[in-house]
């Protein structure tokens, strides 16, 4: 029988870590330095190692950062009312909305479609990235008829939740009135602020909220990280 390789020792050894919780999801693993040192070996060999975990998705690399451990699958039910906060808090996970963009402008062809506006109607639009404990989960944006809500961007520079910003500004209820769901490969970009591979697998939804009425409020498409949700469907809302 063949002598086990040294990286695979490393392995086996941080991966049981991480499943004895040594190291919860969204923390940073010690440096390559750190490891050899701990371990005796060289980099490249604990590169190796570091290398077979994020095959496996036990981590994922962030260019610059480190090594992170791969935070748990969380999920995201896709139904009528669909709430971010709820949803991820009914799961028992940390949620959290960081806003990157807010602006108004004009809407284009296909904005004004979704909200049923007339084309270069004013928008607000929003886009930020979704964490549940601290790791990113999904990005997203959001598109708003400004001349409803006239002060949604000002409420929500101090409000963490979209929902009480649109309840603020009228809205007491809303309703999720078509999704849909496709495949697609991370860019550059996304892979960035993910925190992962480039072309790794995504989940974009694009949906449209309405009121009671059936008047479109939101427009909405958000980018999953492929390993970090399970999209789950209500069996009512199948029919």
């Amino acid at each position: 029988m063949g002598r086990t390789a040294i990286w695979t020792s490393i392995r086996d050894a941080v991966s049981a870590e991480i499943a004895q919780g040594h190291y919860a999801p969204g923390d940073k693993l010690p440096t390559e330095a750190r490891l050899a040192e701990r371990f005796g070996v060289n980099r490249h060999t604990v590169r190796r190692a570091l290398a077979a975990l994020g095959d496996a998705g036990l981590t994922h690399a962030r260019r610059g950062a480190g090594v992170f451990v791969a935070a748990r699958p969380a999920d995201y039910p896709i139904g009528r009312r669909v709430r971010f906060h709820q949803n991820l808090a009914e799961a028992g996970r940390s949620p959290e909305r960081r806003l990157s963009r807010r602006e108004t402008r004009a809407a284009d062809q296909r904005e004004a479609k979704a909200l049923d506006l007339e084309q270069g109607a004013q928008v607000h639009v929003i886009e930020g990235v979704s964490l549940a404990d601290d790791a990113p989960l999904a990005l997203f944006r959001s598109v708003f008829p400004a001349a409803r809500f006239p002060g949604l961007l000002d409420r929500l520079s101090r409000l963490a939740s979209v929902t009480e910003a649109l309840r603020e500004e009228g809205l007491g209820d809303y309703t999720r009135a078509e999704t849909r769901i496709t495949a697609k490969v991370a860019s550059a970009t996304q892979a960035l602020h993910l925190r992962l591979p480039e072309s790794a697998p995504i989940l974009r939804t694009v949906a449209v909220n309405v009121d009671a009425d059936g008047v479109p409020v939101e427009f909405g498409h958000t980018w999953f990280a492929g390993d970090r949700i399970t999209l789950t469907v209500a069996p009512e809302d199948l029919r």
